[in-house]
C-alpha cells in the first residue's frame, strides 16, 4: 500500500487508506496501459486529429468508430441525400469505418451526414468528431457541415500567460447567447463588442463560458450536449469565438470552459445515443433519472479516448485555459449522489463510487496539465469527495479547484429562514471559509443556477418586487436600502474569505433584476428573460450602478492587490452585536451586520500601526449613506498583554475595508 498524502494530510481517511490506495492504483494500471499500447497519454488524446472529416493528401478522409454497424455512407447533396456505393465507408480494425473522397464532393459550408446500417435496422446520423453542426431554421433539422475556410484563424495572443501557481481565479461566469439585451440569441462577436469591456472594467481575470458544445435544445442551458467537438452554431462560427478567446487574451483575461462530460442528450438523431444501433456504445444501459440523459460507460477505453481527446481539442484548437467540469458528483457514483446525505467517509468508500468515472477524470487532470501546465480545473461537485483537488501524486483526482458549492446554500437558507438581527456571524465565518486542508475553493454567492426561473438571485431575494418600482437615485426606499447593504456586504464578504477564487454570474454584479426564462413552449417561445438589460446599470438614474461601481471596486482590489494569495486571518466576531473582522494581507475587513445598531470607539484587535480607509460599503458612489469619510486615518492604541486594537466607528449593516499603512521612519 503506498503512503499517500491524501492521507497524511487527513488522518481520519487511514481507516480508508487501503481503498484510497487501491483506486488510485486503478488510475496508474490505467496510465501504464495508455502509455503501452497508445504511446503516452497526449498521443491517446489525439483522436481528433484523425478522427472525423479531414483533408488528408489531396482528398478528403472521414473515420468513424461505430463497431455494431454493418454498413455505413456519407450522404449529402453530392448523393442526392441517398446512400450509394461510391460512398461507403470501408471497415478496418477495432470497429473503424474510413472513406475517402476527392475534394470535388465537398467544399467549405457544404452539409452532410452519416446513413448508418446495423442488424435490424439504420438511420441517418451526425458523425461523433463532427466540428460543426447546424440547424435548418425551417424543418429544425440538425446536419453536419464542412467547416474548412480557406485561411486558418490567425492567433495573437502568444504574449499571454495564464499566471504562475499562485494564479487565483476571479471568475465572470457567462452564457454568450443571453449577453445581449435585445430578445434574441446574441453572438460571438457581439459579446466581443459589448461584454468583453464591461468584465475588463470589473477586474474579472477569468471568464467561464456557457453552453459552447452543440446542444440540441436552447433551454437546456448548454448541459445537454449532442455534439461534443462542435462550437454550438447558434452563437455564431468557430472563428468568431477563437476571436472572442483571442481577444479576451489580449485584453490579460483567461477563458476556461463549461465543459459536460456528466452525460449526453438522448437525442439520437442529433447525438451520439444509439449511435450504431447499440445503446451501449457510448454509455450505460440505464439513462440518467433526473436529466432524462444518457450516461457515459467510462471503462470502454474508445470512451476514453472520445472524452480526453475533446479536452486536449478545445485546448489546443481554441485555446481555452481550462474546464469547469459539469456534474462531477453525477458522475463519480452509481447513483448520481441523488436525495443522498454525505455524512461520513464511509458515504464515499462502501461500493457506492464509479470508480471508472473516477479514473477518468484523474487522468483528464493529468492530460489537461500536461498539454497546459498552467490550465485552469474546476470540479462541481456537492459531495465532498476527499482528494477530488488534491494533487495526483498524493493520491487526490487531480483538480485544481472545487466549487463551494454549500456557500449560496447558505445564504439562501440564512436569507429565507433567520430573522436579520438573528445573523451569526461566527457561522458565516465558519461557513465560508471552511475547506479541506489539501484542497483549493471557489467561492461564490450566487451563479446561474440561483438566477433560473423557480429559484432567486440574492438581490431578488431581499428586494422583491419593490425593485420594479423603487430603484431610483431620486429618493430613498427601506426594502432597497436594506437589500443593496446586504448584497454588498454578502458579496464581499464571499470574496475576502475565498480560499482560492471566486465566481460571479453576469448581471448579478449589478443585481439583475429578473431570472432567466429561455424561449420555450410554456412562455410562448419569448427571449424576453433570457437576456441581460445592461441598460439598467447605464442608467445613471437608477441605483444599479451604485451595486455595479461597488462590485468593480473589491473585484479591482483583489485582483490588484493579489489578496487571494495573502493567508486569511481571523481577528475578532462577536456574536450578539453582530461584527465580524479579519484581514487579508495589508488589508482588515470590518462587518457590521447589525440591522440597527451602529458603534463608536468599538475595539478591534490587530498588529500595531497606522491603518486607513480604503472604502466602506457606505459610500455614497455605492448608493451608501457616507457615514466614514474615505481615506480617514486610524492608529492602534495598545492594550493589556502588549496588544493592539483599532477603536473604529462601525455603522449599522456596513463593512469597513482598511489598510495597514507602511511608516516612514525618520534618522
Amino acid at each position: 500500500m503506498m503512503n499517500l498524502n491524501l492521507i497524511k494530510t487527513d488522518p481520519w481517511l487511514e481507516p480508508h487508506a487501503a481503498e484510497i490506495s487501491r483506486r488510485h492504483d486503478k488510475y496508474l494500471r490505467k496510465l501504464d496501459e495508455i502509455n503501452e499500447m497508445h504511446g503516452g497519454l497526449k498521443h491517446f488524446a489525439s483522436q481528433y486529429q484523425w478522427m472525423g472529416l479531414h483533408a488528408e493528401n489531396g482528398e478528403w478522409v472521414i473515420r468513424e468508430w461505430a463497431p455494431n454497424a454493418t454498413a455505413i455512407y456519407l450522404i449529402g447533396d453530392f448523393s442526392n441525400w441517398e446512400p450509394r456505393v461510391a460512398f461507403q465507408f470501408i471497415r478496418k480494425d477495432r470497429g473503424i469505418w474510413e472513406l475517402f473522397i476527392p475534394f470535388e464532393f465537398l467544399k467549405h459550408k457544404d452539409h452532410f451526414k452519416l446513413h448508418v446500417f446495423w442488424d435490424g435496422g439504420n438511420a441517418h446520423r451526425i458523425p461523433s468528431y463532427a466540428r460543426r453542426v447546424v440547424q435548418d431554421e425551417t424543418t429544425k433539422v440538425f446536419d453536419a457541415q464542412v467547416w474548412s475556410p480557406d485561411q486558418p484563424f490567425e492567433w495573437t495572443d502568444s504574449p499571454f500567460k495564464l499566471g504562475s501557481d499562485d494564479f487565483h481565479p476571479l471568475i465572470y461566469e457567462a452564457h454568450v447567447g443571453m449577453a445581449s439585451e435585445e430578445e434574441k440569441v446574441a453572438s460571438y462577436t457581439e459579446f466581443i463588442e459589448n461584454v468583453l469591456p464591461h468584465i475588463q472594467s470589473l477586474g474579472y481575470n477569468t471568464i467561464q463560458l456557457m453552453a459552447v458544445q452543440e446542444h440540441p435544445y436552447y433551454g437546456s442551458f448548454g448541459y445537454h450536449v449532442s455534439n461534443f467537438f462542435a462550437v454550438s452554431s447558434r452563437m455564431g462560427t468557430p472563428e468568431e469565438l477563437k476571436q472572442l478567446i483571442n481577444t479576451a487574451h489580449n485584453m490579460g483575461i483567461a477563458v476556461i470552459m463549461d465543459i459536460v462530460h456528466s452525460h449526453s442528450v438522448k437525442n439520437e438523431l442529433e447525438g451520439l445515443s444509439n449511435f450504431d444501433g447499440d445503446r451501449t456504445q457510448y454509455f450505460d444501459q440505464y439513462d440518467h433519472p433526473a436529466w432524462d440523459s444518457r450516461c457515459f460507460n467510462y471503462n470502454k477505453d474508445e470512451v476514453l479516448g472520445f472524452l480526453l481527446s475533446n479536452c486536449r481539442y478545445w485546448i489546443e484548437e481554441f485555446h481555452f485555459d481550462g474546464f469547469r467540469f459539469d456534474g462531477v458528483t453525477s458522475m463519480i457514483y452509481h447513483d448520481h449522489g441523488l436525495e443522498k446525505d454525505f455524512t461520513g467517509y464511509d458515504d464515499y468508500f462502501h461500493g457506492v463510487c464509479n470508480e471508472e468515472a473516477l479514473c477518468y477524470l484523474t487522468l483528464a487532470n493529468k492530460l489537461i496539465h500536461e498539454v497546459k501546465p498552467n490550465a485552469i480545473s474546476i470540479a462541481e461537485e456537492m459531495s465532498g469527495y476527499p482528494g477530488l483537488a488534491g494533487s495526483i501524486e498524493g493520491g487526490g483526482i487531480g483538480f485544481d479547484y472545487r466549487l463551494s458549492m454549500g456557500v449560496p446554500d447558505f445564504w439562501i437558507k440564512l436569507i429565507k429562514e433567520h430573522a436579520d438581527e438573528n445573523w451569526n456571524v461566527g457561522q458565516i465565518y465558519h461557513e465560508l471559509s471552511q475547506h479541506r486542508v489539501e484542497e483549493r475553493t471557489i467561492s461564490y454567492a450566487e451563479s446561474h443556477d440561483q438566477a433560473l426561473v423557480g429559484d432567486k438571485t440574492i438581490i431578488f431575494r431581499l428586494a422583491d418586487k419593490e425593485m420594479y418600482d423603487h430603484m431610483s437615485t431620486g429618493w430613498r426606499h427601506l426594502v432597497i436600502d436594506r437589500a443593496m447593504a446586504l448584497h454588498k456586504m454578502i458579496r464581499l464578504v464571499t470574496i475576502a474569505t475565498a480560499s482560492g477564487g471566486y465566481l460571479n454570474f453576469m448581471g448579478n454584479e449589478f443585481g439583475h433584476p429578473e431570472w432567466i426564462d429561455f424561449p420555450r413552449e410554456g412562455n410562448g417561445f419569448s427571449f424576453k428573460y433570457a437576456r441581460r438589460q445592461w441598460s439598467l446599470v447605464k442608467n445613471p438614474d437608477l441605483r444599479f450602478k451604485e451595486l455595479n461601481e461597488f462590485d468593480k471596486s473589491i473585484v479591482n482590489l483583489f485582483s490588484d492587490e493579489r489578496l487571494l494569495t495573502k493567508h486569511l486571518q481571523h481577528r475578532f466576531d462577536n456574536g450578539p452585536d453582530q461584527v465580524l473582522a479579519f484581514s487579508r494581507g495589508d488589508y482588515l475587513f470590518v462587518f457590521n451586520f447589525n440591522p440597527v445598531q451602529s458603534f463608536t470607539g468599538y475595539g478591534i484587535p490587530v498588529n500595531a500601526g497606522k491603518y486607513k480607509v480604503a472604502f466602506t460599503s457606505d459610500d455614497e458612489e455605492f448608493g451608501g449613506f457616507n457615514r466614514i469619510e474615505k481615506g480617514q486615518m486610524y492608529y492602534t492604541q495598545a492594550i493589556e498583554s502588549g496588544q493592539h486594537q483599532l477603536l473604529l466607528y462601525l455603522p449599522a449593516r456596513m463593512v469597513l475595508v482598511i489598510k495597514k499603512q507602511e511608516i516612514k521612519r525618520v534618522y
